[in-house]
């Protein structure tokens, strides 16, 4: 496996938080690519080189961009915005997009309908770049984006997954959702939580939360999961501190789970 980070974590701008990923020995890093001198609109060639100047000199490549624009697929705005972050994160040698697509539900209903069908034209565009879009796992538990990912029948949908999401907000499984998940699974989050009630929960440090990242981690090794475990830190006072105790967390949970770490 490999380790990443979400490079918008240490709130830094651009060149000095990919110079602080590349001093915590991390491979990748997640960037946002949804407003600002980052929106995809404006990824001109020569932002595009300066980008991956910055991401070569200190040796680092992206895991995945999020193009979450905190709207879910049901929005007809949706398709089009996403396509441009796929096609700019091509650009830049990525081929993820992450995003969340918005709660699922079991019953269908007109808005179900919407949403199966953007996010079916979506994976179709992917499918054609060779590239990936990843709905992270969130709101509705495990078997429903499975069934949901099945529907449609594409497999430039997969998933982004993040086992503090389950556990916080779904109230669900981290270590058996691996098991449901497991032909989706094309990049995860590694971000821990408590659910303290209906609509209530705290992020926390990595190992501090309801999380076990022991079972959750060979679950992974268990499926041959390859890709990014990475790091996301969302609250917190100083999450540079934070994001280097989860790096070395990481480090020390893959070595004793005998499982490689790719640089």
């Amino acid at each position: 496996m490999k380790i990443g980070l979400i490079s918008d974590s240490f709130k830094l701008g651009f060149t000095e938080s990919i110079k602080a990923a590349a001093e915590l020995g991390v491979s990748g890093v997640q960037k946002y690519m949804t407003g600002g001198e980052f929106s995809a609109e404006n990824m001109t060639r020569s932002k595009i080189n300066e980008i991956k100047d910055i991401m070569n000199s200190n040796g680092l490549v992206f895991s995945a961009i999020c193009g979450d624009f905190g709207i879910d697929f049901d929005n007809p705005t949706v398709v089009d915005r996403s396509k441009r972050v796929l096609d700019a994160a091509k650009e830049l040698n990525c081929h993820i997009v992450t995003t969340h697509i918005g709660h699922l539900y079991e019953t269908e209903d007109a808005r179900m309908e919407q949403i199966r069908k953007n996010a079916g034209e979506l994976a179709a565009y992917a499918d054609n770049l060779g590239s990936y879009f990843a709905a992270e796992t969130g709101t509705e538990k495990a078997p429903v984006m499975r069934a949901f990912l099945d529907s449609l029948g594409a497999k430039g949908l997969r998933v982004n997954y993040d086992p503090a999401n389950l556990v916080m907000v779904a109230d669900d499984d981290p270590v058996q959702g691996v098991y449901v998940l497991r032909e989706y699974i094309i990049h995860t989050h590694a971000k821990d939580g408590i659910r303290k009630g209906e609509n209530l929960w705290q992020e926390v440090p990595l190992g501090k939360g309801s999380v076990d990242f022991d079972k959750y981690l060979a679950a992974l090794n268990d499926i041959g999961y390859k890709g990014y475990l990475t790091i996301e830190r969302e609250v917190g006072d100083n999450p540079a501190a934070d994001i280097k105790m989860a790096v070395e967390f990481l480090k020390e949970k893959l070595l004793a789970h005998n499982i490689s770490l790719e640089k």
